[in-house]
């Protein structure tokens, strides 16, 4: 049988799996203080490499991995040619729109400068409005405060990052989850291993939620 590939996408997704895999008794290969970026799990014929976020589509979408495990807002900004199999339910927030409280009215504005780290997606969710995306890397609530741009497009959880510096959520996107993504030729011609896996995953998850809710 072959063996799948499964990239992870390194930093808090794979600490949320790592406890899944506990759960289910796939932890064998998993060394916490290695610097490794491959792991081999030889009793499931499994190898795992972890890499950026910004990667795991590319990996999948090229079939260097079977399997990818990132969260949605990379899927969407990426737009790879792929398939979406589990939604993991963890790493939950929503994308949204921020700015000044007095910007509630923003869409009013002939030409809309937003700053984001996300261009795609802002891009396609403004499709029928006259924008101007300001792209950053670093903190974009910055952007409002030194007049840079009118509003943000972020990831938002707690939303304390936005309430210490003035801002407020001014319209809710999506909401935004971790996934299991799939190369298209390996679900084909993997199919059934694929399914296994997923269902093992998915069973971790449940469990762990339903332990969760009863504390």
């Amino acid at each position: 049988m072959e063996w799948l590939t499964v990239a992870i996408a390194k930093g808090r997704i794979e600490k949320e799996m790592n406890t899944i895999f506990y759960e289910i008794g796939m932890d064998s290969w998993i060394d916490p203080g290695s610097r490794k970026l491959v792991f081999e799990d030889h009793e499931n014929q499994i190898k795992y490499i972890f890499v950026k976020p910004v990667d795991v589509v590319t990996y999948v979408e090229k079939g260097v991995a079977d399997l990818g495990i990132v969260g949605k807002d990379v899927i969407e900004e990426q737009e790879g040619d792929i398939y979406e199999l589990l939604d993991l339910q963890f790493g939950k927030c929503a994308f949204a729109i921020a700015g000044f409280p007095n910007s509630k009215q923003f869409r009013l504005k002939s030409n809309i400068r937003i700053a984001t780290k996300y261009p795609n997606i802002t891009k396609k969710y403004f499709e029928n409005h006259d924008i101007e995306i300001i792209p950053l890397n670093g903190s974009v609530e910055l952007a409002p405060l030194i007049g840079l741009s009118d509003v943000i497009v972020d990831l938002v959880e707690t939303g304390n990052t936005l309430k210490a510096n003035g801002l407020i959520v001014l319209e809710e996107m999506m909401q935004i989850s971790s996934k299991i993504i799939c190369n298209k030729v390996s679900y084909r011609f993997q199919y059934e291993k694929i399914m296994e896996y997923t269902s093992k995953i998915s069973d971790g998850r449940d469990r762990i939620n339903e332990n969760f809710s009863k504390r």
